[in-house]
């Protein structure tokens, strides 16, 4: 928990100077390579958590993988690595994309399909969530294939599920009541 409150105060403390600077949009990018960066190679995300490995490893590896990043980027990493929290930058990076969003007043939406959405699909998808929520929508397409079809909508707390699996638990849930 100790590290969630800190990894949310280092990503106000970077949208704020990002914002200073007029570099909330690239940095804004930054974090969202690094986070999936971190979340896809398992062993940059198990260099980061390990306490065996020194600091100055830590931070030579990290400012080579993401050395065309920003430099408000950059001395986060540093400041990190000064104040030996390095492990969180993941929590950090993803904290500052979810406050920069609301600050732009862009919600996440989460549509969970069978298949991956093509690019007209995801163009409707889009317009019925702004329709629904009068805010700007980045969608995240999710695959799971054992909705069978149709979607899942996800937008904040509200769901919209459409899924086959769903209409089908309806049938059975409506033949076994009669």
């Amino acid at each position: 928990m100790a590290g969630a409150r800190a990894a949310i105060r280092y990503a106000k403390a970077v949208l704020s100077l990002a914002s200073d600077r007029k570099s909330a949009d690239a940095v804004n990018k930054d974090m969202k390579s690094i986070s999936k960066a971190i979340a896809k190679n398992e062993e940059l995300s198990e260099m980061l958590q390990s306490p065996v490995i020194p600091s100055s490893t830590k931070k030579a590896i990290l400012l080579d993988v993401f050395k065309k990043s920003n430099k408000t980027t950059l001395s986060l990493i540093d400041t990190l690595i000064c104040n030996n929290r390095i492990d969180i930058l993941s929590e950090v990076a993803s904290k500052y994309s979810q406050l920069f969003d609301q600050s732009k007043g862009i919600e996440l939406a989460t549509v969970t399909t069978a298949v991956a959405l093509t690019e007209a699909l995801e163009k409707k998808v889009l317009a019925k969530a702004k329709e629904l929520t009068g805010k700007n929508i980045e969608i995240e397409n999710i695959i799971d294939e054992s909705i069978l079809g149709g979607f899942i909508l996800r937008v904040g707390d509200v769901q919209y599920n459409a899924s086959i699996t769903n209409q089908l638990s309806k049938l059975k849930r409506e033949f076994t009541l009669n």
